[in-house]
């Protein structure tokens, strides 16, 4: 798997996630493209007495930095040359399996919208940890979206499913659905018909 890594992204950023990704490429093997000012990457190399990169590890270089103030909407416009936005488009050209980030979320999500895309027929991305409970618990919509219909919220429940069952090994994932009780009649309208259209999925 080659990971495309936005280096700038976080409050640490660069020396959290190049240290990181070094970590992590000699622990599992992983090939990492850390993208960002070249210049601050060897930095932080030169400062923690790191001499080369390990091996499958490259440095892709950006100018611009997408703060956590920029307004999500623009950043493609406006953060063309950003690491965020030149790694979302060295994925969707094939460059690489994934992007991590722990740069700005609405850039993110709206960025891996407009240039990575969505599957198809999914109408809206989500954000989805996977928390260290039993094999592996996956939290579908962990903060990307403030509003949501109850057809994103099922949708949600399919990826999630699809997602336990290929990456997790679940054979028959359990979905649930957050609210303030476990009876049907508990919650807003969003969640009661959330919950229905859930229950005969």
């Amino acid at each position: 798997m080659k990971i495309i890594l936005d280096a700038m992204g976080g409050d640490y950023a660069p020396e959290a996630p190049v240290l990181g990704a070094i970590d992590a490429a000699k622990a599992y093997g992983a090939q990492i493209t850390l993208v960002g000012r070249g210049e601050e990457i060897l930095e932080v190399l030169k400062k923690n007495g790191i001499e080369n990169l390990p091996a499958g590890m490259e440095i892709c270089h950006a100018d611009d930095v997408v703060d956590m103030h920029a307004e999500a909407a623009e950043v493609v416009k406006q953060h063309k040359g950003s690491s965020m936005v030149k790694g979302l488009k060295m994925l969707a050209d094939g460059e690489g399996d994934a992007f991590i980030s722990a740069g700005n979320t609405g850039a993110l999500l709206s960025g891996a919208t407009l240039l990575v895309k969505r599957i198809k027929g999914i109408r809206r991305a989500a954000f989805a940890p996977v928390l260290p409970i039993g094999k592996g618990t996956i939290l579908v919509d962990a903060g990307a979206n403030v509003v949501c219909t109850p057809e994103f919220l099922l949708q949600f429940g399919l990826v999630g499913t699809l997602f336990a069952k290929k990456n997790l090994g679940i054979e028959n994932p359990r979905v649930g659905l957050l609210n303030i009780g476990t009876e049907d009649t508990k919650g807003t309208p969003l969640q009661k018909e959330a919950y229905a259209l859930l229950t005969n999925a």
